[in-house]
């Protein structure tokens, strides 16, 4: 798995891939801190995060679109699939590393929180909770994006894809919304990253929320091993 893991690593480095995606994160969060404060000589964290979330579903596929199409396009997976690493050692590289490129971006925040010192003291158990609740959904996030990545050989359908699904996951309960059905709305709400995510910026930090992400991100990873799998051995 390490081996993977500086394969991939670098792999983001030497194409485009990594510095489009951080250029991408640090210019939509340097705006929407200025937009949400600065430019009032005023500062809300809890603004600047839960504005995130519509940034991430945009570039998070972009991030991922290569992790396992661009192996099935060069065929250089047969070469990953015959190698003394499992499956799961396979996919858990390629997600720690989207993952580490991941956090290299959203650590800005916490620059910003610093900045935010000279108008205000930010409450750090605030941003704090908010940074972990970043962090969560953008790894459940980049596994549905590998997941999508092992559905398909091209990185076009991949990020397509990836966004359609992340769109849905998001956002499920606005949709909902607009459906005439309590039950629904009620059952989207449960199961919309959206609504899990903006609990984070309330300030609440809710444990079920943080296991919600966990399991997301492990039942997305099960599955594109299973599907990578299924492609070994037909």
């Amino acid at each position: 798995m390490g081996a993977v893991f500086k394969r991939e690593l670098k792999s983001y480095f030497v194409t485009p891939i990594g510095y489009v995606f951080l250029a991408a994160f640090y210019a939509y969060a340097g705006l929407m801190f200025y937009v949400t404060g600065i430019s009032e000589g005023k500062v809300r964290m809890d603004l600047l995060f839960s504005s995130l979330v519509i940034v991430l579903v945009v570039i998070v596929p972009i991030l991922t679109m290569r992790t396992m199409a661009e192996e099935r396009r060069s065929k250089t997976d047969q070469c990953l699939l015959t190698s003394p690493v499992s499956i799961g050692g396979i996919v858990a590289g390629k997600f720690l590393a989207a993952f580490t490129v991941y956090l290299a971006a959203i650590s800005i925040t916490v620059i910003m929180a610093l900045i935010s010192c000279i108008y205000v003291s930010p409450d750090w158990k605030v941003v704090l909770g908010n940074f972990i609740g970043l962090a969560l959904i953008g790894a459940a996030y980049i596994s549905i994006g590998i997941f999508c990545s092992s559905c398909t050989e091209s990185q076009s359908v991949a990020a397509v894809f990836g966004f359609g699904v992340l769109m849905c996951t998001t956002f499920v309960s606005s949709i909902a919304s607009q459906l005439p059905f309590e039950f629904l709305t009620k059952l989207a709400d449960k199961v919309s990253f959206a609504e899990r995510y903006y609990t984070f910026t309330y300030g609440i930090f809710d444990i079920s929320n943080v296991l919600f992400f966990i399991s997301a991100s492990f039942v997305f990873l099960f599955l594109t091993v299973r599907v990578v799998e299924k492609r070994r051995y037909s």
